[in-house]
């Protein structure tokens, strides 16, 4: 196939991660690989494991496939802003902030985005916020760590589980009703995906069945979501607000809970979100007309326009 005129020549695909999202990252990886080998490009898997990763020579672009700590927190972002080499995605500080629940609360406070109330807190502390809560780790992705309290006798137990992750919790109300996620291209929302999970929430097991069947988690998704069209177009117009708060210009799916009286709340956002087989991001633009190759063509030609920008 004739190679794309906007796609890089030399690719770095950058996948694992020394972090608790390596399988998933792994798997994103190669799909991305694939898109962008059949786009031309010469590309080059790179496994990372630490910050000592080595990139092939005269690579034009790194196109980071790391979820959570390391790739989604801005510290692959420094270094490889150190060594001199392009990358796609946000840049070191819009990472950080958006990887820091509590960084990303404060940004949506300030720019008066609706989100669940909170307050920070540490094992052996007793919350304010009156029961049932969601318990997170400041800074860990794909619901790892995140237990929800529906009584007293959870509190202690929960407190602990979320701490081994991060020694500052983020303690949030928990909003019941329907989960949906916004993925974002550029300035453009993408038809909203309704997640209805098969037991509980939807944590990792529920989002990344392949990686463990035995689990026998797994979720429906329903996109576009059946939801009335203003509905729609506020709750993308509120994800818009949450993206544009936090500074991203490039890609993101932005979690949402759409309550049970009707008003939605942003949870959090995600800059590198998943792109496997069972991954949201890839789905949603499905359903605008984006396929699989394409969105990875979109998420480079964004990414160099943000480069470009910051440059001037």
């Amino acid at each position: 196939m004739k190679k794309s005129d906007s796609i890089p020549q030399k690719v770095a695909v950058l996948m694992g991660g020394p972090g608790s999202e390596r399988d998933v990252s792994l798997a994103t990886g190669r799909g991305v690989s694939k898109a962008l080998r059949s786009l031309g490009a010469e590309v080059v898997d790179v496994d990372v494991r630490d910050e000592n990763f080595e990139l092939p020579d005269n690579v034009d672009l790194g196109f980071i496939a790391l979820h959570g700590t390391f790739g989604e927190d801005g510290q692959v972002q420094k270094i490889l802003e150190d060594r001199g080499v392009a990358y796609t995605g946000e840049g070191i500080e819009e990472s950080r902030i958006a990887f820091d629940k509590i960084l990303s609360k404060e940004k949506f406070r300030e720019n008066n985005v609706t989100t669940p109330s909170w307050q920070v807190g540490k094992s052996g502390q007793c919350p304010t916020i009156p029961l049932p809560i969601v318990v997170k780790p400041s800074r860990e992705g794909s619901t790892v760590g995140v237990v929800i309290v529906k009584n007293e006798r959870e509190l202690d137990s929960a407190m602990a589980e979320a701490a081994k992750y991060d020694g500052e919790l983020l303690i949030e109300k928990f909003v019941r009703g329907r989960e949906l996620t916004v993925g974002i291209l550029g300035d453009e929302a993408l038809p909203i995906l309704e997640i209805i999970p098969k037991g509980g929430f939807y944590d990792f097991t529920n989002k990344y069945p392949f990686l463990n069947p035995q689990a026998g988690g797994g979720a429906e998704h329903v996109c576009p979501a059946k939801i009335d069209n203003d509905k729609t177009k506020e709750i993308q117009n509120l994800a818009l607000k949450a993206y544009h708060a936090l500074g991203l210009q490039v890609y993101s799916r932005v979690d949402v809970i759409l309550s049970e009286s009707g008003e939605p709340f942003v949870l959090e956002i995600n800059t590198i979100p998943g792109m496997t087989e069972a991954s949201l991001l890839p789905e949603a633009a499905a359903a605008a007309g984006i396929t699989y190759v394409d969105l990875c063509a979109r998420i480079i030609a964004l990414s160099r326009a943000r480069t470009e920008r910051a440059c001037k």
